[in-house]
C-alpha cells in the first residue's frame, strides 16, 4: 500500500467549496480499484490548510491505473480549480510503526524488525 499526501492551502471563503469538489470527486475514488481509502482534513490552527490522504494499492495503482482511467477524467474534472492551492503532492510508504483505533500496536522483535 502507499499513501499519498496532498497538502492544500485555500483563500478564505473556499473551503467550502473545496470540500463540495471533494464531496463530488469521491465518487471516481470510490469506483477505482486501485483506491483503498481516503480522507479530507481540516487544519484547526490554520483553517484555510487541508490535507488529502489517499490509500492506493500500489504506485503503479495509482500512477498508471487510476491516472489512465476514464475515473480520473471525472476526478480531476471536480478538483481542478484547486491544483494551483497545492503547496505538496507526495507518495509514502506506511513503515511497521502504526496503530489503529481499537487495534493494538504493532510490536517488534528483538531484531528491531
Amino acid at each position: 500500500m502507499i499513501v499519498e499526501y496532498i497538502r492544500y492551502r485555500v483563500e478564505e471563503g473556499a473551503a467550502g467549496a473545496l470540500e463540495r469538489a471533494y464531496a463530488s470527486a469521491r465518487t471516481a475514488l470510490d469506483a477505482s480499484a486501485h483506491c483503498l481509502g481516503y480522507e479530507l482534513s481540516r487544519c484547526v490552527e490554520e483553517p484555510s490548510h487541508y490535507i488529502l490522504r489517499i490509500e492506493w494499492d500500489s504506485l503503479t495503482g495509482h500512477l498508471e491505473g487510476f491516472r489512465r482511467s476514464p475515473e480520473f477524467g471525472a476526478f480531476f474534472r471536480d478538483v481542478r480549480p484547486f491544483v494551483g492551492n497545492i503547496e505538496e503532492m507526495r507518495h509514502y510508504e506506511v513503515t511497521a510503526i502504526r496503530r489503529r483505533a481499537g487495534a493494538a500496536p504493532v510490536t517488534f522483535g528483538e531484531s528491531g524488525e
